[in-house]
């Protein structure tokens, strides 16, 4: 007589890590990667990283976990159990913590970037024009105070020309989701946060040099004494250890935007 031997069905194992979880639930919802990319604005290259583990490649723990609340956000998961479940996937795997070194972080276009020799020229031009007026300014006060005090009485102070001043508070205010972080030049951490459309932020004004780190340039409104300066970076591409102190906001503000080619 043959024994029976009970057939053991194979059984389909769900999602082990974070990034099969939203890959999954995607594909679930008929969405392409490059669909939640338009969706949540987060480049194709980091959400495929992201599905694949791959935390090495994206730049630093700050931004990973912003990259998969956007991507939870977009699926319709948990947003808060997936960053959970995340986090503790980087204590298992070692990246709990990590920071991509600068290198990682993508470079802007060039011909959109300033290069070094170009911002050091930028700043040797702004402290020409910084001493010459320095040195008109004295001139003319030189000469108010030798003038004959009835020539004085008639003179009338002309208006400041709007922009000398190197002076005033720097204000960031959010037009759109945008992680900012903004430290100073002891790398102490000034505020960090994943800002929402209306959102602003003062930078001190003693602050010793800060500096800005985001990877959506183009979602910040950056004004100096409420005077509008231009964006800091191309749209969608990370920027890192640029200064926004007054001083050298307006500094860019003076150079011409080259036409994109």
């Amino acid at each position: 007589m043959e024994n029976a031997v009970d057939e053991i069905l194979p059984v389909e194992a769900g999602p082990k890590t974070v990034g099969e979880l939203l890959k999954s639930t995607r594909e679930q919802l008929g969405m392409t990667l490059s669909s939640v990319a338009a969706k949540t604005r987060v480049p194709m290259r980091h959400l495929a990283s992201i599905e694949q583990s791959q935390f090495g490649a994206l730049p630093g723990q700050t931004y990973t976990i912003g990259f998969v609340r956007s991507y939870a956000r977009a699926v319709d998961l948990d947003e808060i159990a997936t960053v959970n479940a995340l986090r503790a996937e980087l204590s298992r795997s070692g990246h709990q913590g990590y920071q991509a070194p600068l290198q990682n972080y993508e470079p802007a276009d060039p011909a959109r970037v300033p290069s070094k020799t170009l911002a050091w020229t930028a700043a040797a031009i702004a402290a020409v024009i910084l001493a010459a007026y320095l040195v008109f300014r004295s001139v003319t006060l030189t000469q108010a105070v030798t003038a004959p005090q009835s020539v004085a009485r008639q003179t009338v102070a002309q208006p400041k020309p709007p922009g000398t001043s190197r002076k005033g508070a720097v204000v960031l205010t959010a037009t759109g989701n945008v992680w900012v972080k903004i430290y100073d030049a002891d790398q102490n951490r000034l505020f960090e946060k994943e800002m929402v459309k209306g959102d602003s932020f003062t930078v001190p004004q003693d602050a010793n040099k800060p500096m800005i780190v985001t990877g959506r340039p183009q979602l910040l409104d950056i004004t100096v004494g409420g005077k509008a300066v231009p964006q800091l970076g191309a749209p969608d591409k990370t920027i890192a250890n640029i200064s926004i102190s007054a001083q050298d906001l307006l500094a860019r503000a003076s150079i011409p935007t080259p036409l994109d080619p």
